[in-house]
């Protein structure tokens, strides 16, 4: 085995203090959520384009959305034990050029099955081998201290990849075609891949330190079995069969059950229905596409201080809680916005995608929180799971949203049906049970939160 640099809790050069190697590798992690998140912007804004061109209804369109969101959400848990067998560098590398690949070649699409096949299949699972399994990741191996404000920020990088780039394909798409911000899509993505191969870096050790506050290594073997009512058992070498063991002991715990649930209505009512459908849906009330696209990237904006608050608040008040406040008011959001589209802008709608933004995937860092709490080392490809369910969510709402969007003209019924989810969420994430004592490796981040940015 090849010698490594000893590692020490704190890491100094020539007696300078510096930035903690854990911070770089969350910038760069953040980087490439940002790359990956530039197919999420697509479909909402290219449906229309799409459907004016081959004449594909609403729900084949859906169907490809929803075929991304299943393979997505599926992938997670595989992605995470891939990366632990495999490493971070290596498995993000691959699903950003898997992203970039099935972006590029939708140009070329002739029929509906290879939309399907491309941004269903291809792009489904390199955005599953990336996305929040990613930033749980990186931010149970890098960090003790600020775990929550962590998975906050990485989290956010999804919407800002949605900030960035729906604006852009918008305009696009509008003046150059879809097939040119097809091309865009695929570009960025790309671009990304050199600095994960240069700066990314697996665990703390790799660079000669610890994990950022902690005293002593984080380990790098395959976690123990723990209790059964705490720690899913993990199995020896390989990705399917670790993923498939976790999903089997963590069935058997009631606190999973509850947040698959929880987090399967979070899809539904973020990805599958507002992130696919907004657009669409405010476009048949009149409103522009660029301007309608430009509304979903003010969500993108207020997400980010949403997720990034969610994470600050996760360090310090029950996640149990937290959850229920942020569903029920999305819930409420839900039930006001048949009220709300029209064909301009109005202060209500302007209220509501501020609103609706703050919401977006603060539900994100309490949810690893408890996943952490109740399964420990495990809580990662545990949280893949549950992941899983937020993107099944999420395809079955694309799909029932096109659907319904056919049958009735309107998509009232889909948003009125997502805001009773929504407070069915609610009252499932109040009564989630933890265990009395928290598993090994979930120290909570309750400890004082003024350690400099510096090792």
């Amino acid at each position: 085995m090849a010698t490594r640099t000893p590692v020490t809790p704190g890491h100094r050069a020539s007696g300078r203090r510096r930035i903690h190697p854990a911070w770089v590798v969350a910038a760069v992690a953040f980087v490439a959520l940002l790359g990956a998140a530039g197919f999420r912007a697509a479909p909402g804004v290219l449906m229309v384009p799409l459907q004016d061109e081959f004449g594909w209804s609403r729900a084949t369109l859906s169907l490809a959305v929803g075929v991304n969101l299943v393979l997505f959400g599926l992938t997670a848990p595989f992605a995470a034990a891939l990366m632990d067998r495999f490493g971070i560098r290596r498995v993000t590398a691959s699903a950003l050029l898997l992203i970039a690949a099935g972006s590029g070649l939708t140009v070329f699409v002739q029929a509906s099955w290879q939309l399907v096949l491309l941004w269903g299949v291809m792009v489904g699972l390199g955005t599953g081998s990336m996305a929040l399994v990613f930033a749980a990741t990186v931010a149970q191996r890098w960090f003790v201290r600020r775990r929550g404000l962590v998975t906050g920020i990485l989290t956010a990088g999804s919407a800002t990849g949605q900030l960035v780039f729906l604006p852009v394909v918008a305009a696009v798409a509008q003046h150059s075609g879809w097939r040119v911000a097809s091309l865009v899509i695929s570009a960025a993505a790309l671009l990304v891949v050199p600095l994960v191969i240069l700066a990314l870096r697996d665990y703390p050790a790799d660079r000669g330190v610890t994990a950022y506050g902690a005293d002593e290594p984080v380990a790098r073997e395959t976690p123990p079995v723990l209790e059964p009512d705490q720690v899913p058992a993990t199995a020896g070498p390989g990705a399917a069969r670790l993923a498939l063991t976790a999903l089997r002991e963590a069935s058997h715990v009631r606190t999973f059950w509850a947040l698959v649930a929880g987090f399967a209505i979070c899809g539904a009512t973020t990805n599958g229905l507002i992130g696919t459908h907004f657009v669409p849906a405010a476009h048949d009330h009149g409103m522009p596409t660029t301007t309608a696209a430009g509304l979903l990237a003010v969500v993108g904006v207020f997400d980010i201080v949403g997720t990034i608050g969610s994470g600050w608040l996760t360090d310090r008040y029950d996640p149990r809680l937290l959850l229920g406040f942020y569903y029920f008011f999305r819930g409420i959001g839900l039930a006001l916005l048949p009220l709300l589209l029209a064909d301009a802008v109005h202060p209500s709608v302007v209220a509501f995608v501020v609103i609706y933004g703050l919401d977006w995937v603060a539900t994100v860092p309490p949810t690893v929180a408890l996943c952490r709490e109740v399964f420990g080392r495990s809580g990662t490809v545990v949280f893949g799971w549950v992941f899983a369910s937020h993107q099944i969510g999420a395809a079955v709402a694309s799909i029932a949203a096109g659907i319904t969007r056919d049958q009735t003209g309107t998509y009232t019924g889909a948003w009125l049906g997502a805001a009773l989810l929504c407070v069915v969420a609610a009252v499932i994430s109040v009564r989630v049970r933890t265990p009395a004592t928290p598993a090994p490796d979930s120290v909570p981040d309750s400890a004082p939160h003024s350690t400099p940015v510096a090792s």
